[in-house]
């Protein structure tokens, strides 16, 4: 049984649609479902039906789906083997889309001049998602926000980033005081499902602020394009750039001191690849050493 069709076919499952899973996995949307066919031939029944707009698992799927985790999970751990003295095998590593963007073209850089026979799989998603996903022994590991909860005694975190809170306006409005910013101007919130967006709000809590919301949303980079048009102003992360070309914005610091996002590896202790999940930690605290902290997007105008 070939795993790429199990992976193919459990991806399909945890999105609910094959078009996403043939974006993920970087194919097209007819080769994820000539994947799905192949397997269900093999099995001897059908393992998914369409519901709508949404692909779900059938009797049969649902039944091989846990099965099917697990027969994935043993072909990561024997690739991870390490052999001939070589750190090689392969791992599957979650992360964040600012975490993508910002982080990863470093820390790969890096991981693949020290390491070239290590192979990765990157998978998109958010900090929740990941979290879950290393947990359940889908993911190796993740570059997730740190949860503001105890991680459980089998895991472990290595701090890769710290990103300062700062209050996204106007450039024009540079020279103003941020909580009287936070408090009258209209609210772009970042998303309370993420654990970033839950900071914000814990600081916003602490701070006494109501602020006057217009939009929530999860993605930072249309925050920070909607608060260069006016509409508004926000509170979120000083993430790593790049930051959407052309910004004309002021990025205030807090009155209140310590609110920061971090940005670190989750991973899961004791398992066949956790050796490579540690060189990957060593290789990317090296790489965030050559990171500068807190830059500036282009053109936006910093105060403090």
């Amino acid at each position: 049984m070939d795993t790429r069709f199990l992976e193919s076919f459990v991806m399909v499952v945890e999105t609910g649609s094959i078009a996403e899973t043939a974006r993920r996995l970087y194919l097209t949307p007819a080769a994820v479902a000539q994947r799905l066919r192949a397997l269900e031939a093999e099995i001897g029944a059908p393992l998914v039906s369409r519901v709508g707009r949404t692909v779900r698992p059938t009797e049969t799927g649902t039944a091989i789906l846990d099965r099917a985790h697990l027969l994935l999970r043993t072909a990561r751990e024997l690739r991870a083997v390490e052999g001939g003295g070589v750190l090689s095998g392969s791992l599957r590593l979650g992360a964040t889309s600012t975490a993508l963007t910002g982080l990863m073209p470093h820390i790969l850089s890096e991981l693949m001049g020290r390491h070239p026979q290590i192979e990765l799989y990157i998978v998109p998603g958010t900090s929740v998602d990941l979290y879950h996903q290393v947990l359940r022994g889908d993911l190796d590991a993740a570059v997730i926000v740190q949860p503001q909860f105890a991680i459980p005694k089998s895991c472990d975190w290595r701090l890769l980033h710290e990103e300062p809170m700062v209050v996204l306006a106007p450039a024009a409005r540079a020279a103003e005081d941020p909580h009287r910013l936070l408090a009258s101007e209209p609210f772009l919130r970042y998303d309370r499902n993420h654990w970033g967006g839950q900071l914000v709000d814990r600081y916003l809590r602490a701070a006494g602020i109501r602020p006057r919301e217009r939009f929530e949303m999860d993605a930072l980079d249309a925050i920070a394009a909607m608060v260069d048009r006016g509409l508004g102003v926000s509170l979120v992360p000083d993430w790593a750039p790049p930051w959407p070309e052309g910004l004309k914005i002021a990025k205030l610091a807090l009155p209140l001191p310590g609110w920061v996002r971090s940005v670190g590896l989750f991973w899961v202790r004791m398992t066949p690849a956790e050796r490579l999940v540690r060189a990957l930690g060593e290789v990317a605290v090296a790489a965030m050493e050559n990171l500068g902290r807190g830059e500036a997007p282009p053109q936006a105008v910093r105060s403090t």
